[in-house]
């Protein structure tokens, strides 16, 4: 006789955001990168109707599986919904049984900005680490990433440029309620020249900056994802290649790094970030950095072995 096997928890946004602290999962994410054991097929993206898309995207190691199902809208704003929606599901790798369900945009913008985080850490120069950061689109990534920074880094200061004043403000004023100094500015530019950090976060339907950064700054470009999507003006952006440092994510980002391909380069030829060794800020040079962040299955992979490990799903029995 057949036994009916439990109901795997079910994490939402609560719960999710609970089990994956900024902090720890940058050192997870660290660690993955590190593991010969993971396995990160190609994602697909497939358009939908009306311009949006589905994200498949399936990663194990040698314990758990996981398939993030997401969709991306990005004129949901308009409509009062998340442009990221979606689940991810974890497997036992050698069992087969599904361990829990994961609320997917927590996940998405958790492990973004602790990716984000993990390349502060491994590229930015001395002076930058502590800001101020300059964070421009003020959603959820925005968001995330000012949270990251500010655990991560002790980031104090912040700048939030928007094109809605009213979003800039509210991520403003959750900037004060961690005991930080915010400012919003019209002009991320012009703000470019106060901020060694910067962060990207917008549509990336359009450029939004065309100014070049300090020349300690370290950028990470995160609202560009796929070819057609761009955030930084091009002769920007070949300056910073020609003066600086340019890594990506990883490899993914050599058919996807649209700042990058509209640019005009031949992404594989710049270093991923598992190429880059954990070290020091006082071995790191001061010239600019451009990180480039498009997402990849790896992470969510990432924060489940958190999820997992944290006993808030039932352990794999591999």
């Amino acid at each position: 006789m057949s036994s009916t096997p439990a109901l795997s928890p079910v994490l939402g946004p609560w719960q999710a955001a609970a089990a994956l602290p900024y902090a720890e999962l940058a050192r997870s994410i660290g660690a993955l990168l590190a593991n010969p054991a993971v396995h990160v097929p190609p994602r697909l993206v497939q358009p939908l109707p009306g311009g949006g898309s589905l994200f498949v995207m399936p990663a194990h190691d040698d314990r758990i599986a996981i398939t993030k199902l997401i969709t991306f809208v990005a004129g949901n704003a308009a409509r009062g919904l998340p442009a990221i929606q979606g689940d991810i599901v974890v497997f036992d790798v050698a069992t087969g049984q599904r361990l829990c369900l994961i609320d997917g945009p927590t996940v998405t913008a958790r492990r973004t900005a602790a990716v984000s985080l993990l390349a502060a850490q491994r590229l930015a120069s001395a002076t930058a680490l502590t800001g101020p950061l300059l964070i421009v689109g003020a959603g959820v990534q925005g968001r995330s990433h000012l949270e990251a920074f500010h655990a991560g880094l002790g980031v104090q200061e912040v700048w939030v440029a928007s094109r809605s004043a009213q979003s800039a403000e509210a991520l403003a004023a959750h900037a004060r309620t961690l005991g930080m100094a915010a400012h919003t500015t019209a002009d991320p530019d012009a703000a470019l020249a106060h901020c060694p950090l910067v962060v990207s976060t917008t549509p990336a339907q359009q450029v939004v900056l065309r100014a070049d950064p300090r020349p300690d700054a370290f950028v990470a470009a995160v609202g560009a994802f796929t070819p057609a999507m761009v955030e930084w003006d091009a002769p920007v952006v070949q300056r910073l290649a020609a003066r600086g440092r340019v890594v990506v994510d990883t490899r993914d980002a050599d058919h996807e790094a649209g700042d990058l391909i509209r640019a005009g380069f031949d992404v594989a030829q710049f270093p991923a970030l598992s190429d880059i060794p954990e070290c020091g800020p006082e071995r790191q040079s001061s010239a600019p950095v451009f990180f480039k962040n498009c997402g990849w299955a790896g992470w969510d992979l990432a924060a489940a072995r958190l999820v997992v490990d944290a006993g808030l799903a039932p352990a794999p029995q591999g």
